[in-house]
Parts: structure tokens; C-alpha cells; sequence
């Protein structure tokens, strides 16, 4: 008779053994101070725009005017335009275009870049931020503090002899100007020109001594800026690339807009440049957003 209650009390400890032991991994699962990984939400932007149907044909052909002079066929094969190679058409885009015309030749480029970031904490936006502040400090724009206001003046390569300069020069600089129309500008109006140049913001808008230096552009996306890079090679004619960067959400945009004269004395208008650069973004701004 003493046998089976001594069986019922080892089925009894066995039991709370195998209770306690459960009850133990749980807590270690929900243990205080070892909150749940929140995820980012992803970006606003899950497909990119087809790049070489992104810009009319008649916004084409002002920008390049030399496609006009093509025959029909030529025409239809400049517009095409040339894809970027890329890897993942989900992720990065772009097309680039050309045309060749008695005075200059001029170029266009645009890149989509749709962001993905792989750590759930943080979100493709504030990857795309993090891509886009990278971008404007590596421009330096005078002014910003993301860098010298006077990079790649009168600087020269040692290989090539490449002669490289920001923009438009401060007016007042007494290193002068390239572009003549910016000397007569600061001459015009010497105290709103050293204003500008003192605080490192643009002139007035639309006023003879607006600032056509690199610099923060307001009101296209959810940032943005502009440079402009005026190069000469050797005895090779004056090239000038305006090239505007916005960030709308978790896509980055990248508009390269060039032009080089037939004529080695004569230096491209960076105002004209300029404006037809930032014309372009602003659609295409419009066309992600569709």
C-alpha cells in the first residue's frame, strides 16, 4: 500500500517541474527593458518614371536645338535618346541626350534614384535625406558652409590643364569674370552686388545682378540645389554643365544640362542654362508625383 503513493508524488514533482520551466522561457521572451523592433514605413515611391519618355518632344528640341536641323528620321532617333545602363530598373534610371548645331553642341542627362533603405529603423525618406544632404555637401555651394565658396576657381589640373570654375563669380571678386555679362551686372549695381556676395544669398530675382552662383534652390520638391561648373581643357572651347539635384520623398533626381560653342572664345550663358535646367526639373517633379 505504500508503493502507490510514493508513484503519485514523483508524477506530482514532475509535473511542477515541467510547468516551471515553461513558465520560465516566456518570461525571457517578454522580459522588461527588450521592447519589439519597430519598422520604418516604407517610402512613398515604389516605381520610377520610364527616364526617355520623361521629357516632351517639344521641351527637346528648345533644349537642343540642333535636333530641328536633323531630318525627320535623324529627329526621331535623336528624341529616343540613350538609356543609362543600369542593373535594377526599379531602382535607378536615367537617359541622356544630344544634338550638334553650327554654333555649340549641347547635352542632357536625368537620373532617377529611388531609395530602399535595408535597416528596419529607418525609413527609404530619411535614407534619401541622408543620400541627398551627401550630395549638396560634396557640391560645396558658397554660402552653406558644406565647403570652401571658392572651390575650383582659377584652379588648374596638372594633367590635362583643365581650368575649372564654380558658376558665375562673386561680383566684386578681383579675380574677375569668364562671362562678361556678370562683369557689366556688378558694375551696375555695386552695393546690392556686395551685399549678395557678403552674405552668400542670391540677388533679387529677376534683378541685373542676380546671383547665377551654385546654390540652394526653393520651392522644387522637398529640397534642392543647383550647381554650375564651367570647364575649358587645354585650347579646347569653354564647356558649361548646369546640374540641378532634388529630393521629392524617397527619390532622388538628377538633371545634367551642357552646352559647348563651336567658337573657342565665346563662353556659355549660365543664366539661359540655368533657367532651362531648373524648367526641366520642376516637370519632371510633376511627372514623379503624376
Amino acid at each position: 500500500m505504500a508503493y502507490v503513493p510514493g508513484v503519485a508524488l514523483l508524477a506530482a514533482l514532475a509535473v511542477g517541474c515541467s510547468a516551471g520551466s515553461g513558465g520560465g522561457a516566456s518570461d525571457a521572451d517578454s522580459k522588461p527593458g527588450n521592447p519589439a523592433v519597430t519598422t520604418a514605413p516604407p517610402g512613398k515611391y515604389r516605381t520610377l518614371p520610364a527616364p526617355c519618355r520623361a521629357v516632351p518632344d517639344s521641351t527637346l528640341k528648345d533644349l537642343l536645338p540642333g535636333i530641328a536641323q536633323l531630318s525627320r528620321q535623324q529627329q526621331e532617333k535623336a528624341l529616343r535618346g540613350a538609356a543609362t545602363i543600369t542593373y535594377d530598373t526599379d531602382r535607378k534610371v536615367g537617359c541622356s541626350w544630344k544634338s550638334t548645331a553650327p554654333d555649340s553642341s549641347r547635352n542632357l542627362t536625368i537620373d532617377f534614384e529611388r531609395v530602399v533603405s535595408y535597416d528596419p529603423a529607418v525609413s527609404d525618406e530619411d535614407r534619401a535625406r541622408a543620400l541627398y544632404v551627401k550630395k549638396e555637401n560634396a557640391a560645396e555651394l558658397p554660402g552653406t558652409g558644406g565647403g570652401s565658396p571658392e572651390k575650383g576657381k582659377g584652379a588648374t589640373a596638372s594633367a590635362e590643364g583643365e581650368e575649372k570654375e564654380k558658376g558665375t563669380p562673386k561680383p566684386g571678386d578681383d579675380q574677375g569674370s569668364a562671362d562678361p555679362s556678370a562683369s557689366s551686372s556688378a558694375a551696375s549695381s555695386p552695393s546690392a552686388s556686395a551685399s549678395a556676395s557678403a552674405s552668400g544669398a542670391p540677388g533679387p530675382s529677376g534683378s541685373g545682378d542676380e546671383d547665377l552662383r551654385p546654390r540652394v534652390l526653393d520651392g522644387l520638391g522637398d529640397a534642392a540645389f543647383l550647381d554650375d561648373l564651367l570647364t575649358r581643357a587645354g585650347s579646347t572651347a569653354q564647356h558649361r554643365t548646369v546640374s540641378v539635384v532634388f529630393r521629392t520623398s524617397n527619390v532622388l533626381v538628377t538633371v545634367r544640362y551642357g552646352e559647348q560653342p563651336t567658337l573657342v572664345t565665346k563662353v556659355p550663358d549660365s543664366k539661359e542654362l540655368q533657367e532651362k535646367a531648373r524648367s526641366l526639373a520642376r516637370k519632371l517633379a510633376e511627372v514623379i508625383s503624376g
